[in-house]
């Protein structure tokens, strides 16, 4: 199927002050194939509302229940295009995503969720590798090979030692997804519960090996406050691990797994 710009919609999510939000949108803006922006939020308030107008974005306002999970349904379900892009408000997107994007999930048969590498922002320096950023590689390198965009087999072997993939990086074909992908109950893995179920659908996960995308790493990040709670951290990557293995193996994988998020901790 030949997918255009009018298939495709940003959906930021936003929340709070965050003083990165404006340069989410220009990013977005900046594109060298212009999309649809929209913006949805739990928590309107003058600083989301004014980006909104200053931009001329459209603004929903969630006041169902919050949460996450609930805040990034909200926002893929006010996406009405074939192709959605959850743009997270702290992070940022190469000029060429979009253009890149549609010439891949183009050339794909029947494509379930198109993502690329990425590069972390930490203190306003873009970090192009790290020991995190390098596993996560590792682990995607299967996926380079187009052959295997469309084995369940391959997909499911790596997303059972992880989460390599990044979730602002991530665009979804909402016609061969399931209506709701995120399930409220999890603080961080929220993102990987979504993959581990998409992984047994039909269909490919279409990587592109460039990074496209920028995911920073800061204090007030929910990444940042997940990872410092190492009980909320280690419950759910538990929880996640026995989607794959058996509870003698998920004992081992936990011991090393905890030791590479550590990577994302602001300490370091």
């Amino acid at each position: 199927m030949e997918y255009s710009a009018k298939d495709h919609t940003f959906a930021i999510c936003a929340y709070g002050e965050s003083p990165f939000l404006r340069e989410c949108i220009e990013s977005l803006i900046g594109q060298t194939i212009k999309t649809k922006i929209i913006m949805a939020s739990s928590t309107e308030n003058q600083h989301i509302r004014g980006l909104a107008e200053e931009y001329g974005i459209p603004l929903y306002i969630n006041h169902g229940p919050a949460g996450i999970a609930n805040d990034w349904n909200f926002a893929y379900h006010h996406s009405k295009t074939k192709l959605v892009t959850l743009a997270h408000q702290d992070d940022k997107y190469r000029p060429e995503y979009v253009e890149r994007m549609l010439k891949s999930v183009s050339q794909s048969k029947h494509p379930l969720i198109y993502f690329t590498d990425y590069h972390e922002l930490r203190d306003g320096r873009e970090v192009a590798t790290n020991r995190l950023l390098k596993v996560k590689r590792l682990m995607l390198l299967p996926l380079r090979a187009k052959a295997f965009h469309g084995s369940r087999f391959v997909r499911r072997r790596i997303l059972s030692l992880g989460n390599p993939i990044s979730c602002p990086s991530v665009t979804y074909i909402k016609g061969h997804l399931p209506a709701t992908l995120f399930v409220p109950g999890f603080k961080s893995n929220i993102d990987w519960q979504a993959w581990e179920m998409i992984s047994k659908q039909k269909g490919e996960f279409v990587y592109e090996k460039a990074p496209l995308a920028f995911h920073r790493i800061h204090v007030g990040s929910e990444t940042s406050a997940t990872i410092n709670n190492g009980n909320i951290r280690a419950k759910e990557d538990y929880e996640m691990f026995l989607k794959f293995w058996p509870k003698w193996f998920v004992a081992l994988l936990m011991r090393f797994y905890i030791k590479g998020e550590e990577s994302n901790a602001m300490e370091q």
